[in-house]
Protein backbone atom coordinates (compact mmCIF):
# COMPACT_ATOMS: atom_id res chain seq x y z
CA UNK A 1 0.00 0.00 0.00
CA UNK A 2 1.43 3.06 -1.22
CA UNK A 3 2.69 5.54 2.12
CA UNK A 4 -0.47 7.16 2.51
CA UNK A 5 -2.24 7.84 -0.90
CA UNK A 6 -4.66 5.15 0.36
CA UNK A 7 -8.21 5.39 -0.03
CA UNK A 8 -11.17 6.18 2.09
CA UNK A 9 -12.15 3.00 2.54
CA UNK A 10 -8.84 1.72 3.01
CA UNK A 11 -7.75 4.34 5.46
CA UNK A 12 -10.91 3.70 7.68
CA UNK A 13 -10.45 0.00 7.76
CA UNK A 14 -6.77 0.70 9.01
CA UNK A 15 -7.91 3.44 11.68
CA UNK A 16 -11.31 0.98 12.85
CA UNK A 17 -8.57 -1.62 13.81
CA UNK A 18 -6.40 0.34 15.74
CA UNK A 19 -9.09 1.98 17.94
CA UNK A 20 -12.57 0.92 18.83
CA UNK A 21 -13.06 4.75 20.02
CA UNK A 22 -16.12 6.05 18.67
CA UNK A 23 -16.29 9.40 20.16
CA UNK A 24 -15.29 11.15 16.66
CA UNK A 25 -17.74 8.75 14.01
CA UNK A 26 -17.31 11.31 11.36
CA UNK A 27 -14.11 10.45 10.66
CA UNK A 28 -14.74 7.19 9.28
CA UNK A 29 -17.50 8.54 6.48
CA UNK A 30 -16.12 9.39 3.30
CA UNK A 31 -16.51 13.19 2.37
CA UNK A 32 -19.22 12.78 0.32
CA UNK A 33 -21.63 11.41 3.00
CA UNK A 34 -20.81 14.04 5.51
CA UNK A 35 -24.40 16.22 5.86
CA UNK A 36 -24.23 19.55 7.46
CA UNK A 37 -27.05 20.50 9.51
CA UNK A 38 -28.17 23.65 7.56
CA UNK A 39 -27.66 22.53 4.20
CA UNK A 40 -29.58 20.81 1.67
CA UNK A 41 -29.17 17.30 0.26
CA UNK A 42 -26.73 17.95 -3.58
CA UNK A 43 -25.45 15.32 -5.24
CA UNK A 44 -22.20 13.70 -4.82
CA UNK A 45 -18.94 13.10 -6.84
CA UNK A 46 -15.79 11.37 -6.47
CA UNK A 47 -13.00 13.05 -4.97
CA UNK A 48 -10.58 13.87 -6.81
CA UNK A 49 -7.67 12.16 -5.51
CA UNK A 50 -7.93 13.21 -2.10
CA UNK A 51 -5.83 11.86 -0.34
CA UNK A 52 -5.82 10.38 3.77
CA UNK A 53 -3.19 11.01 6.23
CA UNK A 54 -1.86 10.45 9.62
CA UNK A 55 -0.76 12.49 11.88
CA UNK A 56 2.97 10.98 11.84
CA UNK A 57 2.90 11.72 8.34
CA UNK A 58 1.99 15.44 8.81
CA UNK A 59 4.78 15.61 11.48
CA UNK A 60 7.55 13.82 9.02
CA UNK A 61 6.55 16.26 6.37
CA UNK A 62 6.88 19.40 8.28
CA UNK A 63 9.85 18.09 10.49
CA UNK A 64 7.46 17.96 13.26
CA UNK A 65 6.25 21.23 12.72
CA UNK A 66 9.12 23.07 12.71
CA UNK A 67 9.75 27.10 12.86
CA UNK A 68 11.24 26.71 9.63
CA UNK A 69 8.95 25.48 7.67
CA UNK A 70 6.41 27.85 9.36
CA UNK A 71 4.44 30.08 6.25
CA UNK A 72 2.12 31.87 8.11
CA UNK A 73 -0.46 32.11 11.31
CA UNK A 74 -4.02 33.13 11.70
CA UNK A 75 -7.80 32.60 13.34
CA UNK A 76 -7.71 28.94 12.28
CA UNK A 77 -4.12 27.96 13.18
CA UNK A 78 -0.89 27.59 11.23
CA UNK A 79 0.01 26.78 7.67
CA UNK A 80 3.51 24.59 7.21
CA UNK A 81 5.29 24.17 4.19
CA UNK A 82 5.72 20.33 4.00
CA UNK A 83 6.94 17.75 2.09
CA UNK A 84 5.17 14.64 1.60
CA UNK A 85 7.50 11.18 1.09
CA UNK A 86 6.29 11.32 -2.66
CA UNK A 87 8.90 14.28 -2.45
CA UNK A 88 6.13 16.75 -3.45
CA UNK A 89 5.75 20.00 -1.76
CA UNK A 90 2.36 21.17 -0.35
CA UNK A 91 1.18 23.61 2.02
CA UNK A 92 -0.43 21.67 5.21
CA UNK A 93 -2.70 24.20 7.19
CA UNK A 94 -2.76 22.84 10.83
CA UNK A 95 -6.24 23.91 12.73
CA UNK A 96 -5.42 25.46 16.12
CA UNK A 97 -8.61 26.54 18.17
CA UNK A 98 -9.30 26.80 21.81
CA UNK A 99 -11.84 24.63 23.20
CA UNK A 100 -14.45 27.21 23.10
CA UNK A 101 -14.26 27.19 19.33
CA UNK A 102 -13.53 23.71 18.67
CA UNK A 103 -17.10 23.38 17.42
CA UNK A 104 -16.94 26.00 14.81
CA UNK A 105 -13.18 24.53 13.51
CA UNK A 106 -14.58 21.25 13.17
CA UNK A 107 -17.64 22.46 11.01
CA UNK A 108 -15.28 24.73 9.03
CA UNK A 109 -12.85 21.79 8.35
CA UNK A 110 -15.58 19.65 7.12
CA UNK A 111 -17.02 22.23 4.87
CA UNK A 112 -13.58 23.33 3.51
CA UNK A 113 -12.99 19.08 2.51
CA UNK A 114 -16.60 18.66 1.13
CA UNK A 115 -16.41 21.61 -0.72
CA UNK A 116 -12.85 21.39 -1.97
CA UNK A 117 -12.81 17.96 -3.17
CA UNK A 118 -15.94 18.79 -5.17
CA UNK A 119 -14.45 20.94 -6.77
CA UNK A 120 -11.59 21.33 -9.90
CA UNK A 121 -10.72 24.71 -11.74
CA UNK A 122 -7.09 26.60 -12.56
CA UNK A 123 -8.59 29.61 -10.67
CA UNK A 124 -8.77 27.28 -7.13
CA UNK A 125 -6.58 26.29 -4.72
CA UNK A 126 -6.57 22.07 -5.29
CA UNK A 127 -6.77 20.00 -2.02
CA UNK A 128 -4.36 17.32 -2.29
CA UNK A 129 -5.49 15.49 1.05
CA UNK A 130 -6.31 15.81 4.77
CA UNK A 131 -5.85 14.45 8.20
CA UNK A 132 -7.93 14.02 10.57
CA UNK A 133 -6.05 11.66 13.17
CA UNK A 134 -7.88 11.84 16.48
CA UNK A 135 -8.55 15.20 17.65
CA UNK A 136 -5.91 16.42 15.08
CA UNK A 137 -7.08 18.38 11.76
CA UNK A 138 -5.06 18.92 8.98
CA UNK A 139 -5.63 20.44 5.28
CA UNK A 140 -3.17 19.79 2.60
CA UNK A 141 -2.76 21.98 -0.40
CA UNK A 142 -0.84 22.49 -3.47
CA UNK A 143 2.33 24.59 -2.38
CA UNK A 144 2.02 28.08 -4.24
CA UNK A 145 5.39 29.82 -4.19
CA UNK A 146 4.22 33.59 -4.43
CA UNK A 147 2.45 33.40 -1.37
CA UNK A 148 -0.55 35.55 -0.83
CA UNK A 149 -2.18 38.74 -2.62
CA UNK A 150 -1.81 40.93 0.21
CA UNK A 151 1.78 40.17 1.09
CA UNK A 152 2.89 41.36 -2.30
CA UNK A 153 0.66 44.90 -1.93
CA UNK A 154 1.96 45.90 1.34
CA UNK A 155 5.68 44.88 0.90
CA UNK A 156 5.93 41.76 2.42
CA UNK A 157 6.60 39.45 -0.73
CA UNK A 158 8.08 40.77 -4.27
CA UNK A 159 6.52 44.44 -4.64
CA UNK A 160 6.94 44.64 -8.08
CA UNK A 161 3.52 44.11 -9.18
CA UNK A 162 2.97 46.31 -12.06
CA UNK A 163 -0.26 46.81 -13.83
CA UNK A 164 -0.67 44.48 -15.78
CA UNK A 165 -0.20 41.92 -13.65
CA UNK A 166 -2.51 43.70 -11.35
CA UNK A 167 -4.75 43.17 -14.03
CA UNK A 168 -4.19 39.39 -14.70
CA UNK A 169 -4.82 38.62 -10.91
CA UNK A 170 -7.95 40.48 -10.53
CA UNK A 171 -9.12 38.37 -14.02
CA UNK A 172 -7.96 34.92 -12.40
CA UNK A 173 -9.60 35.57 -9.30
CA UNK A 174 -13.27 36.81 -10.84
CA UNK A 175 -12.83 34.17 -13.01
CA UNK A 176 -12.54 31.48 -9.98
CA UNK A 177 -15.91 33.53 -8.27
CA UNK A 178 -17.62 33.04 -11.62
CA UNK A 179 -16.69 29.25 -11.90
CA UNK A 180 -18.55 29.44 -7.82
CA UNK A 181 -21.09 30.71 -8.61
CA UNK A 182 -22.31 29.55 -11.58
CA UNK A 183 -22.84 26.21 -9.40
CA UNK A 184 -19.43 24.12 -10.44
CA UNK A 185 -18.79 20.84 -10.19
CA UNK A 186 -21.48 20.81 -6.94
CA UNK A 187 -24.52 21.59 -8.79
CA UNK A 188 -25.97 24.69 -6.92
CA UNK A 189 -23.99 27.90 -6.54
CA UNK A 190 -21.58 28.38 -3.87
CA UNK A 191 -20.97 32.11 -2.01
CA UNK A 192 -17.21 31.95 -0.53
CA UNK A 193 -18.21 34.39 2.12
CA UNK A 194 -14.53 35.14 3.09
CA UNK A 195 -12.81 36.22 -0.33
CA UNK A 196 -9.84 38.81 0.91
CA UNK A 197 -6.45 39.45 -0.92
CA UNK A 198 -4.78 37.32 1.97
CA UNK A 199 -7.15 34.27 0.43
CA UNK A 200 -6.01 35.05 -2.95
CA UNK A 201 -2.66 32.67 -3.38
CA UNK A 202 -0.23 33.00 -6.25
CA UNK A 203 1.75 30.43 -7.96
CA UNK A 204 5.16 31.17 -10.62
CA UNK A 205 3.38 32.97 -13.17
CA UNK A 206 1.68 34.97 -10.47
CA UNK A 207 -1.77 32.93 -11.53
CA UNK A 208 -4.28 33.41 -8.72
CA UNK A 209 -6.25 30.88 -6.75
CA UNK A 210 -8.99 31.41 -4.42
CA UNK A 211 -8.36 29.75 -1.16
CA UNK A 212 -9.84 28.81 2.49
CA UNK A 213 -13.20 27.49 1.87
CA UNK A 214 -14.31 27.16 5.20
CA UNK A 215 -17.25 29.56 5.63
CA UNK A 216 -18.20 28.85 1.65
CA UNK A 217 -22.04 28.49 2.02
CA UNK A 218 -24.02 26.59 -0.48
CA UNK A 219 -27.19 28.38 -1.80
CA UNK A 220 -30.29 26.83 -1.27
CA UNK A 221 -31.66 25.03 -4.47
CA UNK A 222 -33.32 27.84 -6.80
CA UNK A 223 -32.72 30.75 -3.94
CA UNK A 224 -30.64 33.15 -4.65
CA UNK A 225 -30.84 34.63 -1.45
CA UNK A 226 -30.15 32.90 2.33
CA UNK A 227 -30.99 34.56 5.74
CA UNK A 228 -28.93 33.54 8.40
CA UNK A 229 -28.69 35.25 11.87
CA UNK A 230 -24.72 34.72 11.96
CA UNK A 231 -22.82 37.18 9.74
CA UNK A 232 -19.42 35.74 8.92
CA UNK A 233 -16.43 37.12 7.07
CA UNK A 234 -13.46 39.45 7.50
CA UNK A 235 -14.00 43.45 8.43
CA UNK A 236 -13.12 45.54 5.86
CA UNK A 237 -14.82 43.14 3.39
CA UNK A 238 -17.95 42.77 4.72
CA UNK A 239 -21.15 43.14 2.25
CA UNK A 240 -22.98 45.89 4.07
CA UNK A 241 -26.54 44.85 3.05
CA UNK A 242 -25.07 41.28 4.50
CA UNK A 243 -24.17 42.72 7.93
CA UNK A 244 -27.94 44.64 8.48
CA UNK A 245 -30.33 42.26 7.42
CA UNK A 246 -28.44 38.84 7.39
CA UNK A 247 -29.43 37.95 3.37
CA UNK A 248 -26.15 36.35 2.06
CA UNK A 249 -26.01 36.80 -1.88
CA UNK A 250 -23.71 35.88 -4.24
CA UNK A 251 -23.12 39.37 -4.80
CA UNK A 252 -22.17 39.22 -1.28
CA UNK A 253 -18.56 37.82 -2.79
CA UNK A 254 -18.77 40.61 -5.64
CA UNK A 255 -18.47 43.31 -2.68
CA UNK A 256 -15.86 41.78 -1.27
CA UNK A 257 -13.97 41.58 -5.16
CA UNK A 258 -14.82 44.88 -5.13
CA UNK A 259 -12.59 45.62 -1.79
CA UNK A 260 -9.74 43.97 -3.15
CA UNK A 261 -9.78 45.78 -7.00
CA UNK A 262 -9.71 48.99 -4.56
CA UNK A 263 -6.64 46.91 -2.74
CA UNK A 264 -4.70 46.37 -5.94
CA UNK A 265 -5.43 50.00 -7.52
CA UNK A 266 -4.01 51.71 -4.13
CA UNK A 267 -2.01 49.09 -2.37
CA UNK A 268 -3.12 49.60 0.64
CA UNK A 269 -5.21 46.98 3.00
CA UNK A 270 -8.72 46.97 3.06
CA UNK A 271 -8.61 47.82 6.84
CA UNK A 272 -5.41 49.84 8.18
CA UNK A 273 -5.71 50.62 12.25
CA UNK A 274 -2.67 52.08 11.67
CA UNK A 275 -4.54 55.44 10.19
CA UNK A 276 -6.38 58.05 11.23
CA UNK A 277 -9.77 57.33 12.56
CA UNK A 278 -11.33 58.60 8.97
CA UNK A 279 -8.99 57.20 6.66
CA UNK A 280 -8.58 53.21 8.36
CA UNK A 281 -11.48 51.80 6.08
CA UNK A 282 -10.54 51.37 2.69
CA UNK A 283 -13.66 51.29 1.01
CA UNK A 284 -14.59 54.67 2.79
CA UNK A 285 -11.73 56.69 2.31
CA UNK A 286 -11.52 56.05 -1.60
CA UNK A 287 -15.52 55.63 -2.41
CA UNK A 288 -15.84 59.27 -3.08
CA UNK A 289 -12.94 59.82 -5.40
CA UNK A 290 -13.63 56.65 -7.63
CA UNK A 291 -15.44 58.56 -10.04
CA UNK A 292 -13.09 61.75 -10.27
CA UNK A 293 -10.48 61.22 -12.86
CA UNK A 294 -8.26 64.21 -11.01
CA UNK A 295 -8.29 63.18 -7.80
CA UNK A 296 -7.80 59.24 -8.40
CA UNK A 297 -4.29 59.96 -9.52
CA UNK A 298 -3.75 60.62 -6.13
CA UNK A 299 -4.69 57.32 -4.28
CA UNK A 300 -2.94 55.02 -7.53
CA UNK A 301 -0.21 52.77 -5.70
CA UNK A 302 2.90 54.88 -5.87
CA UNK A 303 4.92 51.68 -5.76
CA UNK A 304 3.55 50.78 -9.48
CA UNK A 305 5.68 51.49 -12.20
CA UNK A 306 4.41 54.68 -14.37
CA UNK A 307 5.16 53.34 -17.83
CA UNK A 308 2.74 49.78 -16.57
CA UNK A 309 -0.45 51.46 -16.87
CA UNK A 310 -2.52 53.58 -18.36
CA UNK A 311 -4.84 56.49 -17.19
CA UNK A 312 -7.87 55.37 -19.20
CA UNK A 313 -7.46 51.51 -18.12
CA UNK A 314 -7.18 53.07 -14.34
CA UNK A 315 -10.26 55.01 -14.52
CA UNK A 316 -11.90 52.27 -16.70
CA UNK A 317 -10.75 50.08 -13.17
CA UNK A 318 -11.78 52.35 -10.85
CA UNK A 319 -15.58 52.72 -12.52
CA UNK A 320 -15.23 48.80 -11.89
CA UNK A 321 -14.38 48.91 -8.45
CA UNK A 322 -16.93 51.61 -7.59
CA UNK A 323 -20.10 49.68 -8.91
CA UNK A 324 -18.98 46.95 -6.86
CA UNK A 325 -18.86 48.15 -3.34
CA UNK A 326 -22.31 49.85 -3.66
CA UNK A 327 -24.29 49.45 -0.55
CA UNK A 328 -27.43 47.68 -2.37
CA UNK A 329 -26.87 44.38 -3.78
CA UNK A 330 -28.76 44.73 -6.95
CA UNK A 331 -26.84 47.99 -8.06
CA UNK A 332 -23.79 45.53 -8.26
CA UNK A 333 -22.32 43.93 -11.47
CA UNK A 334 -22.39 40.33 -11.52
CA UNK A 335 -18.96 38.43 -11.55
CA UNK A 336 -19.57 37.34 -15.26
CA UNK A 337 -19.60 40.85 -15.80
CA UNK A 338 -17.09 41.81 -13.95
CA UNK A 339 -14.85 39.42 -16.18
CA UNK A 340 -16.08 40.81 -19.62
CA UNK A 341 -14.77 44.58 -18.29
CA UNK A 342 -11.42 43.15 -17.01
CA UNK A 343 -10.91 41.76 -20.26
CA UNK A 344 -11.44 45.28 -21.90
CA UNK A 345 -9.62 46.73 -19.50
CA UNK A 346 -6.73 44.55 -19.87
CA UNK A 347 -7.20 45.30 -23.85
CA UNK A 348 -7.35 49.11 -23.48
CA UNK A 349 -4.13 49.05 -21.22
CA UNK A 350 -2.33 46.95 -23.59
CA UNK A 351 -3.51 48.80 -26.72
CA UNK A 352 -2.69 52.13 -24.77
CA UNK A 353 1.26 51.48 -23.78
CA UNK A 354 1.49 49.64 -27.17
CA UNK A 355 0.86 53.34 -28.93
CA UNK A 356 3.22 54.71 -26.55
CA UNK A 357 5.72 52.46 -27.27
CA UNK A 358 5.11 53.07 -30.83
CA UNK A 359 5.23 56.74 -30.46
CA UNK A 360 8.64 57.00 -28.67
CA UNK A 361 9.87 54.56 -31.35
CA UNK A 362 9.73 57.20 -34.21
CA UNK A 363 10.89 59.90 -31.70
Amino acid sequence: MPFGLVSLSAWNKRRRSKSQDHTDPWVYKPAQLWQLEDQTPRPTKRLHGSSVYTLKEMEEATCSFSDENLLGKGGFGKVYRGTLRSGEVVAIKKMELPAIKAAEGEREFRVEVDILSRLDHPNLVSLIGYCADGKHRFLVYEYMRKGNLQDHLNGIGERNMDWPRRLQVALGAAKGLAYLHSSSDVGIPIVHRDFKSTNILLDDNFEAKISDFGLAKLMPEGQETHVTARVLGTFGYFDPEYTSTGKLTLQSDVYAFGVVLLELLTGRRAVDLNQGPNDQNLVLQVRHILNDRKKLRKVIDPEMARNSYTIQSIVMFANLASRCVRTESNERPSIVECIKELLMIIYTNSKGLGMVMHSLRMI
